[in-house]
């Protein structure tokens, strides 16, 4: 992966991952069958001498080992939903029982972390250190690479939402697993896209036909269809920018041979892959 900082995709499903758990239809049948694993949305920063991860997910004991870690210097997280800050039960004494790996979160994230058990007792006996994180304050992540948490409007109820803006000597990046809904964001986003190289956005649904038992106005995040039309007029070199992240398990854009993937790539833009580097 070269010797520079560098950010690594170690995950690009949603919370439940792919396959998830108790579903048996098409979706996730044949990964059942053939053993597959997606798994759950999660960045890592590799630089000359540190290692973080961008969310703590269910599958947080391959994604530490696939950043290069132990040791680890940081865990960001952006909320409290299932995939993004579970990964912590690692962190107790059950399991690896580390000393104070530096869990940096926003207040409302931080007085969940303190207030709730298990959370609470892996804070105090010393295994995690919470670092407060503000809205829009950059932090120094070493070797010239910051992260700025940006508030995003996403459903709680136990904490705020951030996305990461996170800027090395030589790229950025934006990292946006959750988002309710574009228009909801007081954020220039074509100007924000402008600034980094890579968008990692939610795409959570491709469409709202692709889960037809729900009700679609409960859906909390952004189609992909519609994210496909609200920037359709962006310059060729931003649109390319945008690469969708955080697929439902349910989501069609999985499979690399579906006519939604087709779709997406002939608008210009991209989808994620676990493995894909993005130097900064």
């Amino acid at each position: 992966m070269g010797a520079g900082a560098r950010l690594v995709v170690l995950g690009v499903a949603q919370d439940g991952g792919h396959p998830q758990a108790g579903c048996t239809r098409p979706c996730c049948e044949g990964a059942w069958r053939a053993g597959r694993r997606t798994r759950v949305a999660c960045l890592g920063l590799v630089t000359p001498t540190r290692r973080y991860l961008f969310d703590c997910t269910p599958d947080f004991p391959s994604q530490l080992r696939d950043v290069g870690g132990p040791p680890l210097d940081g865990i960001l997280l952006t909320h409290a939903h299932m995939g993004h800050y579970t990964g912590l039960l690692h962190l107790g004494p059950e399991a690896w029982a580390p000393e104070r790996v530096p869990v940096h979160a926003m207040p409302g994230m931080a007085a969940f972390l303190r207030q709730h058990a298990p959370w609470s007792a892996i804070v105090a006996e010393g295994h995690a250190e919470l670092v407060p994180l503000g809205a829009d304050v950059p932090v120094d992540l070493g070797d010239g690479v910051t992260a700025t948490p940006i508030l995003v409007p996403h459903r709680g109820p136990w904490s705020e939402t951030v996305a990461f803006r996170i800027a090395g000597p030589r790229g950025a990046a934006l990292y946006l697993p959750d988002l309710d809904r574009w228009e909801d964001w007081d954020v220039d986003v074509p100007a924000l896209l402008a600034t980094v190289d890579r968008a990692w956005v939610d795409g959570s649904f491709f469409g709202a036909g692709e889960v037809g038992w729900r009700d679609a106005a409960q859906i909390c995040h952004p189609l992909v269809e519609d994210t496909l039309r609200r920037f359709a007029g962006l310059p060729d070199a931003l649109r390319a920018r945008i690469s969708f992240l955080h697929l439902n398990h349910t989501n069609p854009l999985l499979d690399p041979a579906s006519e939604a993937t087709r779709r997406v790539r002939d608008a210009g833009y991209a989808i994620a892959a676990e493995g894909e580097v993005l130097p900064l």
